[in-house]
């Protein structure tokens, strides 16, 4: 599975100093560990919004189209 973020992603993820943490994220669901970052489809599931965790404070959301993930926004989680 390929991920890729749009402008607004990787701005907010600069701006809080997140870059190294969402690349080790983004590794392991290149690897296929999916378990590592807990990605999971958010509810209402009909919306096809997915989200894995970054740190234990920040999750990025993501939308699936074929087999990739555009992440278009991180979250404070808390």
């Amino acid at each position: 599975m390929e991920v890729f973020e749009t402008d607004k992603a990787v701005a907010y993820l600069k701006s809080r100093n997140l870059i190294k943490e969402y690349k080790k994220a983004k590794s392991y669901i290149l690897g296929g560990h999916f378990q590592q970052v807990q990605l999971k489809k958010r509810h209402p599931y009909s919306r096809g919004i997915w989200y894995f965790r970054i740190t234990r404070k920040y999750r990025a959301y993501a939308k699936k189209e074929q087999n990739r993930l555009v992440v278009f926004e991180i979250s404070d989680h808390q």
